[in-house]
């Protein structure tokens, strides 16, 4: 049979069925709506399982890196190599103060950079 043959003809009509369904006495009350305090405990329930994953998939995370730079930062020394935010890599040639560092990039050129840049 060609295509255009089958596309021609008609499809036959689906058998048609009837479904009833049957619920037992017992079980009309399975199919009752469910009270407000069961729906209010358990959307709190997932708002508060939504924050705790938000705290430790980002908040925590987050809070352990700046930790750790802050202790690089403190750590820094004179001679340590460093990389500033704008790319430059240098040795620390002095530390001025708490938040600033002389770096030496070479060649005599030296600039001031904020430590938190580094």
């Amino acid at each position: 049979m060609l295509i255009s043959q089958a596309l021609a003809q008609d499809t036959p009509p689906a058998p048609a069925t009837t479904a009833e369904t049957v619920v037992p006495a017992n079980d009309a009350a399975a199919l009752a709506p469910p009270d407000a305090t069961s729906v209010l405990v358990q959307n709190v329930g997932m708002i508060v399982l939504l924050v705790v994953m938000f705290y430790f998939l980002l908040i925590r995370p987050q809070q352990k890196r700046f930790k750790e730079h802050k202790e690089m930062l403190d750590a820094l020394k004179t001679g340590d190599t460093v990389v500033i935010g704008g790319g430059l890599i240098g040795k620390i040639d002095k530390l001025v103060s708490p938040e600033e560092a002389i770096i030496d990039l070479g060649n005599g050129v030296k600039v001031t950079a904020v430590r938190s840049s580094v």
